[in-house]
């Protein structure tokens, strides 16, 4: 047997790896629409997985590292390649893939992952052990002043503000491997973690194929307190809207009032300018006058409290289709998670691990309700207190 001097010689094992577990011909029967030269698209796709599988940080370190690739023909006959394309004919062949191509890719290397996947399902349930899941958002960095990378914004990566990515990761404590990956999703930079928690977990539960049972019971106490701040904002809500009803009606009334008022002071004091009578201080002008002027008074006051009723309304309205919106997402989920039960005779029991800043109150109660234990670090020094009190 012939062997060749290499400087990968892990890659050459996993390469004979990807050929027993059917990778090679999956991912060489992948419709990708550009043209074969000497290399087929497909062959430079694998070629850029070896190249990641060798920790390479750029694309170009497949030709210019110290120990290139493409000059590495051992590692391309373990790959089923009769040699390695230039950096520059991956790089443009995976700057042209369409989306439906680049996902096809995926779902390939998801296929041949998903096995191993279900064969450690399969044992940690045999051994009647809890399956425990890890989900992080970690930052992958590029040049503060790049300007070709899709999607890139400026977040907190490593203690600093970084341009580049974050990548949502969620793996599995395998008995086997130590740490099996399941997911992994890229987001620009600015994402934070509270805004993932959800995805992470969906994620895990698709690839697992497995997931505890729902609490939904937690979900209807939920519901039910949801529907007693429903009721109280309604009547809230009503009550106010009576109050400006009562105040709008309370002006019309004062202004007709003031109306009838400045009649009887305009006609008298016509009168009077027409026969030159003097005005006496206990007369009927002048007690219309003094009535005109209290009208006037009121009207001012009534105004005003329709505006403090009106403000009040519209504090309220908001407040209620608050809830009502609360009240029907919850009852949507309730439902959802019903169904989630009703389709799993068998569940699982799971933990999931997460930092603190996945750790908010609606993270939590939503992973403790999908049926999870939860291992995390308060997101603030009031969420202890607060769940105490739910």
């Amino acid at each position: 047997m012939h062997y060749e001097q290499t400087q990968h010689g892990f890659l050459v094992v996993w390469g004979w790896f990807a050929a027993h577990i059917g990778l090679l011909e999956r991912l060489a029967a992948v419709p990708i629409k550009q043209k074969t030269r000497r290399h087929t698209p497909q062959s430079k796709v694998l070629e850029a997985l070896v190249a990641t599988l060798a920790g390479l940080e750029h694309l170009q370190d497949i030709s210019r590292a110290a120990h290139p690739l493409v000059k590495d023909s051992a590692v391309a006959h373990a790959w089923g390649q009769t040699a390695w394309a230039d950096y520059s004919g991956v790089s443009r062949t995976l700057s042209r893939l369409t989306p439906d191509e680049a996902q096809a890719i995926a779902d390939v290397l998801a296929a041949v992952g998903q096995p191993a996947i279900d064969a450690e399902v399969a044992r940690l349930r045999q051994q009647e052990e809890r399956l425990c899941l890890d989900g992080d958002l970690t930052g992958l960095p590029v040049s503060n002043t790049a300007s070709t990378y899709p999607g890139a914004a400026f977040g907190h990566m490593s203690d600093e503000i970084r341009l580049g990515y974050q990548a949502a990761l969620v793996s599995l404590q395998s008995p086997t491997y130590g740490r099996l990956w399941l997911s992994v999703t890229h987001h620009p930079g600015d994402t934070v973690s509270a805004t993932q928690a959800e995805a992470l977990v969906r994620a895990a539960e698709k690839r697992l194929g497995v997931h505890p049972r729902r609490r939904t019971e937690l979900l209807q106490t939920r519901l039910q307190q949801l529907d007693e701040q429903l009721s109280a904002a309604e009547t809230a809500v009503a009550v106010c809207r009576a109050a400006f009803n009562q105040a709008q009606a309370e002006v019309t009334e004062t202004e007709q009032l003031l109306t009838e008022c400045t009649r009887r002071v305009d006609n008298p004091a016509a009168h009077y300018r027409a026969r030159q009578r003097v005005e006496r201080p206990t007369g009927k002008l002048a007690k219309a006058r003094r009535q005109l002027a209290t009208a006037q008074k009121r009207l001012a006051t009534r105004q005003h409290a329709v505006k403090i009723a009106q403000t009040r309304l519209e504090k309220a309205q908001p407040r209620l289709e608050k809830r009502q919106a609360d009240r029907d997402r919850l009852a949507q989920q309730l439902a959802q998670l019903e169904a989630e039960n009703a389709a799993n005779p068998h569940p699982v029991n799971a933990e999931f691990r997460l930092d603190a800043g996945f750790g908010t109150y609606q993270n939590l109660m939503m992973l403790i309700e999908m049926g999870y234990e939860v291992y995390t670090k308060p997101h603030s020094h009031r969420l202890v207190r607060s769940l105490h009190q739910h």
